[in-house]
């Protein structure tokens, strides 16, 4: 009798999301869910995961409460499937994109035990260049325009879909023109690769993954939208309630994670990529110094303006509720009482505080400048090298027998490239180290030549080639 109600209470126990424990100890299961594939997510998820941090807060908590805590971690491919499972109370806690962040928070609001709140961001990009449009290797495709009446791979109601509207209607183009097919980036990047579909418009990793890969081309860059975007982090309101702790936890490991990344790049780049299989170069374009991602928690002004820039676009997809309210979603108390008073101070600064310094012994010049700094990773080094200009980086390349990476900064915007996929000029009359010109679309380089006509279009090959001769 005795085995038959021991058997029963741990059926029941397991069915609780607060538990009874071993002999009756209170205990409270945490349902995280993350996306593994979207690397500027990973200090909510993958490498927080990996690293133990979570679990680590947790058993702080524990030891002061006298609660036993497990973390059960759920991966998803995207957003849409885990706001469906938060909305079932499957997952308490979870990180996404900003659009599934606002679908997400509409969608709960329907159910008093599914409301969510937006409590930090793991990652973001001023610019939005975080969301790209790519297209086969070798395609006819040079331009939007191009884009009429093709096909075009993208989850529908992501920030690759709204990023790809966006650019059409900038461009005086209608997007009913151009025919969506909606596929994972994963389903996308093989449609990719097998030229099933004419172009792919996602967000990171996958358009500078197929760029890595020699098996797509940049053709549209987010960032021309000058509209932010980022990921985030929402809780369910129900639970964040019954245990404030376990949020406070949550933020002291995103926070620990965050740390580690800025701290250690490389070394974090290399795990993501072990953990993931996706390229450590690729993890390193976005997630190393000057990279594409700036790791931040706090809420910043300009991301929440971005929510209401987004908005319609959402509300016309039927995904979002004309009268949902965001600033009644944005919730930053539990992150301001985990930073304290520095907290408006850091909300306001929005220099990624993971930044290429050093010195160019080659050049012979500081590296200071986020617009030119550039970065070498030697093939074998488990160390990078720093470089004061591309111009500087292009002549430490010509020096080196063998390169795993290069990554060089926009001419214009900065935005970070691998240095071999670039389009790039050179105007022979600026000074020595400023020669050489990477930009991310031949587009982009057109129009810098066409307000700097001295300049002349040239082949990475042939550039390097040249570098090493300074005169």
């Amino acid at each position: 009798m005795r085995g038959s109600i021991l058997a029963v209470v741990a059926a029941v126990c397991a069915s609780l999301l607060s538990g009874c424990g071993v002999l009756g100890e209170p205990s409270v299961v945490v349902n995280v869910g993350y996306q593994s594939k979207t690397i500027n997510t990973v200090n909510a998820g993958t490498l927080m995961r990996d690293r133990g941090e979570f679990e680590k807060a947790l058993a702080r908590v524990a030891a002061a409460h006298g609660v036993k805590y497990r973390v059960v971690w759920q991966d998803f491919a995207s957003g849409a499937p885990l706001t469906a499972q938060m909305m079932a109370s499957h997952v308490d806690i979870g990180s996404m994109g900003d659009y599934p962040l606002l679908v997400n928070g509409s969608k709960t609001r329907r159910y008093s035990d599914a409301q969510t709140s937006f409590i930090a961001v793991t990652g973001y990009n001023l610019r939005g260049s975080l969301n790209q449009v790519i297209v086969p290797t070798g395609s006819t495709v040079t331009s939007l325009a191009d884009l009429v009446g093709r096909r075009v791979s993208t989850s529908l109601g992501s920030a690759g879909d709204g990023m790809l509207a966006a650019a059409l209607q900038r461009a005086r183009i209608d997007p009913g023109q151009v025919h969506l097919v909606n596929q994972d980036p994963a389903v996308g990047a093989s449609a990719i690769e097998g030229k099933q579909v004419d172009a792919m418009a996602q967000f990171v990793p996958w358009p500078q993954l197929l760029v890595f890969r020699k098996q797509g081309e940049l053709l549209y860059d987010g960032g021309d939208n000058d509209v932010p975007t980022f990921h985030g982090v929402v809780a369910r309101d129900d639970f964040t309630h019954r245990h404030p702790e376990v949020i406070t936890a949550f933020l002291q490991a995103m926070s620990a994670t965050t740390d580690y990344i800025v701290a250690h790049p490389l070394q974090a780049a290399l795990r993501v990529s072990a953990l993931t299989r996706i390229e450590p170069e690729v993890v390193y374009l976005y997630n190393g110094p000057n990279g594409l991602v700036s790791f931040d928690m706090t809420i910043k002004t300009q991301l929440v303006a971005a929510l209401g820039k987004i908005k319609p676009f959402l509300v016309r997809k039927r995904s979002v509720s004309p009268g949902f309210d965001i600033s009644a979603f944005v919730d930053e108390s539990y992150l301001q009482a985990e930073i304290g008073p520095d907290y408006q101070r850091r909300r306001a600064d929005t220099v990624n505080p993971d930044r290429l310094t050093g010195f160019d012994d080659r050049c012979g010049l500081p590296v200071d400048d986020p617009a030119q700094a550039s970065e070498l990773w030697p093939a074998g080094a488990t160390h990078t090298e720093v470089a004061a200009t591309p111009t500087c980086l292009l002549r430490r390349i010509a020096a080196t027998q063998s390169v795993r990476a290069a990554y060089v900064p926009d001419t214009v915007t900065g935005t970070r490239l691998f240095a071999d996929h670039a389009v790039w000029l050179v105007d022979t009359s600026a000074p020595t180290t400023q020669r050489y010109k990477p930009f991310d679309t031949p587009g982009a380089a057109a129009a810098y030549r066409a307000q700097h006509p001295q300049t002349v279009p040239v082949t990475y090959r042939t550039a390097l080639s040249q570098s090493r001769s300074p005169s």
